[in-house]
């Protein structure tokens, strides 16, 4: 078992707090001003990990553009070069003492509107600087002791009208513009945050149209596939109306049907204010389906 390093561009490694696909986050501490942050580390094993160094670049380069209490803050972006080679990469990020949506499922219709408003929120103020998340899903949404939602990973943010060679996103959550390797937008961030919806409130994830073999010709990809599904009240009638159709009205296969993200934030923050003053109302009586 390889043992942490005690030290990463001049941050003392604190403790180690989870592993991705090709990168290391830890905890660390500026030894100057003593400061804590998380540190994203990446290095580069074969030619096959330089897509992944790309990503935390892409990572630095929209998360530095932003500034939302719902989304992770990025700070500097470390590199180390042999010859002309990066070699690893280390991304300082806000660190974020939670845990994921998955993990700390809402209990009640009123704090999941609440959590729900403030991915929205984050995902708007990513909008509006020009960029999609593209990967919205349980994992990525960070919530803490009080409730408050971080949005995390910008590794597959992209600039708005990207049309991206390898198709990317997660199955049950991929809008079907992605799988189709066409144009990501707004309407792929809303796709994919109701999907998060969905899959919080009844423990399902949404039907997937992918090629068999994940970047297989697009005319492999058949859209037309995909079934809305069943609305979330009929489920589980603890679920308001109002909130069953917001997800539907997010997951309309046709990314010109689906509604804005300023609309979500509209129809959940109404929704907050009609349930504020009513019995807090248990989303499920014991175990969570799905879980």
């Amino acid at each position: 078992m390889s043992l942490n390093p005690q030290e990463l561009f001049g941050f003392v490694v604190i403790s180690k707090l989870g592993s991705g696909a090709a990168s290391e986050l830890y905890a660390v501490q500026d030894p100057k001003t003593k400061k804590v942050w998380a540190l994203k580390h990446v290095t580069r094993k074969g030619d096959k990990d330089a897509r992944f160094i790309e990503q935390v670049e892409q990572e630095h380069a929209i998360g530095s553009r932003l500034s939302h209490p719902n989304v992770r803050g990025v700070g500097k972006l470390f590199r180390s070069r042999k010859l002309f080679t990066v070699v690893d990469v280390g991304l300082q990020l806000q660190l974020v003492d939670a845990d994921s949506m998955d993990q700390r499922l809402p209990r009640t219709v009123q704090i999941a509107v609440d959590q729900f408003a403030q991915i929205a929120r984050g995902l708007q103020h990513m909008h509006e600087k020009g960029y999609v998340h593209a990967d919205m899903k349980p994992i990525n949404a960070m919530v803490g002791d009080d409730g408050h939602v971080h949005i995390i990973d910008l590794g597959q943010a992209c600039a708005v009208g990207t049309k991206k060679e390898r198709i990317q996103g997660t199955p049950g959550y991929i809008a079907p513009e992605q799988a189709q390797r066409a144009a990501i937008t707004p309407a792929t961030d809303v796709y994919n945050f109701g999907a998060t919806m969905h899959w919080v409130l009844v423990g399902e994830v949404m039907p997937t149209v992918m090629p068999p073999a994940g970047d297989g010709p697009v005319s492999t990809v058949d859209v037309e596939m995909l079934k809305m599904p069943r609305p979330l009240h009929e489920r589980n009638p603890r679920i308001p109306v109002a909130l069953s159709e917001l997800v539907l009205d997010c997951v309309r296969p046709a990314a010109e049907e689906r509604i804005g993200m300023p609309q979500v934030i509209t129809r959940l923050e109404s929704l907050a204010s009609e349930l504020a003053d009513v019995r807090p109302i248990p989303l499920w009586n014991n175990d969570r389906p799905g879980t």
